[in-house]
């Protein structure tokens, strides 16, 4: 791959929890020639058939640039830092190996780690990212979708018992007990969490459609909306689209996030033409990864005892607990990865009756990861409801563009 078709891909949230894990497992895999997350996996091959296996996976990336979307620069700064450190160290484990071939310095060497603010809580921060790529990029071949927020206000404990004995597993994969704030609006006012999670990164994608159809990578062009375990419908109600009412707000973004990217995915291939780059929508869940987010509501010896459970869940066959992020970032590395010729194939198999999915980070009970798929629950009842989020993003966004244009 030459150097003028490295890929450009920007991180939102990149400088902790999965973002950054996101960013170390980019590096790490395209510093190998034949990257093990570009191979296909097990469980896709299952259900799509053998046909994955045929694409020549890809190999012998030369560079990369790698933009950490971050609202804060001191903690950007500091991962950054960190990242490139942790490369140098994996460059000179690689060398010590039998038959190093010497890329892993030529893909240090050919390695940009960027960063660049970026607010999603406002969507003058979004519209000067979006300007700021337009002026220093000639193209983006990837943008993920990471970043998110929660409302957590405590833990509701009669609840939290309740769902610790009835359903034990499911009470540390996709829990009911926290107690979230209703009614937060952002400065802009939208409802804060329905912007940081759903509008904010679809203003992010419309401002960047024009860097993404100019993509040369040969990875093509593609969006990686970051979904949840959590993701649920039955907390979720159309008209109060702006999340400012319900009392599960988070479980709704995401939710919102799974109608609404398959949704974009359908109308790019409705309109794909032979003579331009299709931007393809793919929605991922990283399962569950052990980070601070919820510190403050556990303090710290609880938090260690979350992890606890996490291990032993995982120890009880739960494929759904990754537990690191480095793992937990396997299923958006390996959709970044895979061939866009499969694509169509892999959001509506054509031999099956499944429907459209997302692609999880899953592990086995000794902590290897792999890349399994869930289903969108419901989508096919919900599908009006994607179609009119989508218009009313819509409408929202060109607003906020036309107010901006007049400043």
């Amino acid at each position: 791959m030459s150097a003028s078709a490295n890929p450009i891909i920007i991180v939102t949230g990149a400088n902790g929890g999965v973002g950054y894990g996101i960013c170390q497992r980019l590096l790490f895999q395209l510093a190998t020639p034949h990257p093990s997350d570009a191979l296909p996996q097990e469980k896709l091959v299952q259900i799509w058939g053998s046909a994955l296996e045929k694409e020549l996976p890809l190999s012998n990336v030369e560079g990369l640039t790698l933009i950490m979307a971050c609202r804060s620069a001191l903690r950007a700064e500091k991962a950054r830092s960190e990242l490139y450190a942790a490369m140098d160290a994996h460059v000179e484990s690689q060398k010590k190996l039998p038959n190093y071939d010497g890329h892993a310095e030529k893909f240090r060497e050919n390695l940009v780690i960027a960063i660049h603010s970026l607010d999603l809580a406002s969507i003058t921060s979004v519209f000067r990212f979006g300007a700021e790529m337009a002026q220093k990029y000639p193209y983006i071949s990837h943008l993920i979708c990471n970043a998110g927020v929660a409302s957590f206000i405590n833990i509701e404990w009669f609840r939290a018992i309740k769902q610790c004995v009835t359903e034990p597993i499911t009470a540390v994969t996709a829990p009911r007990y926290y107690r979230q704030r209703e009614g937060e609006v952002s400065a802009d006012g939208l409802g804060w969490v329905w912007q940081c999670n759903v509008f904010g990164h679809y203003c992010l994608f419309r401002s960047l459609q024009p860097l993404l159809a100019a993509s040369k990578s040969a990875l093509g062009a593609r969006v990686i909306w970051t979904s949840s375990l959590e993701a649920d419908p039955s907390f979720y109600d159309s008209e109060d689209w702006q999340l400012t009412k319900t009392a599960h707000s988070y479980e709704s973004s995401k939710y919102q996030v799974d109608i609404m990217a398959t949704h974009l995915d359908r109308l790019a291939l409705q309109g794909a033409r032979g003579d331009g780059v299709v931007i393809r929508h793919v929605v991922t869940q990283p399962g569950v990864a052990h980070s601070e987010i919820a510190i403050a509501l556990t303090g710290a010896f609880l938090n260690v005892v979350k992890l606890i459970t996490f291990y032993l869940a995982r120890w009880l066959n739960s494929p759904n607990h990754t537990i690191q992020v480095y793992k937990a970032a396997i299923a958006a590395v390996h959709l970044s990865f895979i061939s866009l010729a499969f694509l169509p194939a892999v959001t509506t198999p054509a031999s099956t009756k499944q429907p459209p999915v997302r692609f999880g980070a899953e592990t086995n009970r000794w902590g290897d990861e792999r890349v399994g798929t869930t289903p969108v629950k419901e989508l096919d009842a919900h599908v009006k409801e994607g179609i009119e989020l989508l218009d009313k993003c819509d409408n929202l966004y060109n607003s906020f563009l036309a107010d901006q244009d007049s400043i």
